[in-house]
């Protein structure tokens, strides 16, 4: 980035009056610094909190590389259609046991790409967070947090489809097992815990009894539970014997589950879920994929505003490459950089 030094009043004006018009608009290159750090990552929506940081900072409007966007394409709404797409198709698989996949892939799928599209960290939490509905905001979730981390691996076209065809349908094991237990408040028996597990196997057999679904997308909702230590289910098998799509599909699971909202539990802290994603990158999940994970996710998150574990209340300013869990954040006009502040966190983004 140019030096951020104080810029023209007629610049600083020129921000203000065109504050609307940035508003909605698709960054296509990186906004950085001059040792390149990300300030607003490429893809990111711009949120009128992102043009008032743009305007604190002093930042040019020519290094702004955009794309202005339909005004009524947000992930809210995506997400929204997307879930009740599902929900339908979900009861058209009870009652007949097989998955209409030309509907899925003609109504859903699409769907879900177009909001990958255009992500914004806060908007695709805030779009999937709901504790009602679960079950199917889960599949929708993992289907776009899949067809993100696939388009950050630079899967092929063709490969990003089949990937997130099987994210979207990792748990239609589900449809076998009674709304009571799946919906249920508290712990579950051993006998519950048996049957809940057993989904990726009804999700298998379902998918393979399908016509015309690949069978990678088969293999997904039999492997996504599994782990690399091989501490996983429903075979305990390990990472030589685990499909890629099933390692992605196992990533984006984890960190939707522990994202939400649950009829028994509240989504867990920010901070927590981050670190316990790259816990996890040693042994139990594929280091590579969790480790873009948790780097792009949260290079998605600069300019969001954040409550810290103390209650303050601040922007996520820059995200450093090295420990990108503990950014450096701007509290009422306070530098505060995580690194050096062990005892404090992000407990949740709040927008």
């Amino acid at each position: 980035m140019r030096a951020a030094g104080k810029i023209e009043a007629s610049m600083a004006g020129e921000l203000r009056m065109n504050a609307t018009n940035l508003v909605g608009s698709k960054l296509i290159k990186d906004l950085v610094t001059e040792n390149g750090v990300v300030l607003i990552p490429c893809n990111t929506i711009l949120t009128r909190e992102h043009v008032e940081f743009i305007d604190r900072h002093h930042i040019p409007l020519d290094l702004l590389e955009l794309e202005r966007l339909p005004r009524d394409m947000t992930n809210e709404s995506l997400i929204f259609k997307a879930t009740e797409e599902i929900r339908e198709i979900f009861h058209y698989m009870r009652r007949r046991g097989t998955v209409p996949i030309e509907e899925v892939q003609s109504s859903i799928i699409p769907t879900i790409h177009q909001a990958a599209e255009y992500p914004t960290l806060y908007s695709v939490l805030s779009g999937l967070q709901a504790k009602d509905d679960y079950t199917y905001r889960h599949n929708i979730g993992v289907g776009v947090i899949s067809t993100l981390i696939g388009k950050w691996l630079k899967l092929s076209e063709a490969d990003l489809g089949l990937l997130t065809t099987a994210a979207t349908l990792h748990d239609v094991g589900k449809i076998r097992i009674d709304d009571d237990i799946l919906n249920k408040p508290g712990k579950y028996t051993d006998e519950e815990y048996s049957l809940m597990k057993r989904h990726a196997e009804f999700g298998y057999e379902i998918i393979c009894n399908t016509p015309g679904i690949d069978h990678q997308v088969a293999l997904v909702a039999l492997q996504h539970h599994e782990r690399e230590d091989g501490k996983g289910y429903p075979y305990g098998i390990t990472e030589n014997r685990i499909t890629y799509f099933s390692k992605i599909v196992a990533v984006a699971d984890v960190f939707h589950a522990m994202t939400s909202k649950r009829v028994y539990k509240e989504a867990s802290p920010f901070y927590q879920v981050m670190q316990q994603m790259l816990s996890d990158s040693f042994g139990r999940l594929h280091p590579v994929i969790c480790n873009v994970f948790v780097q792009r996710m949260m290079e998605m998150s600069v300019g969001s505003e954040v409550t810290l574990t103390d209650g303050r209340k601040g922007r996520i300013l820059m995200v450093h490459p090295g420990d990108p869990v503990n950014p450096s954040i701007l509290a009422a006009d306070e530098y505060i950089d995580l690194r050096k502040n062990h005892h404090l966190h992000i407990d949740r983004l709040t927008r």
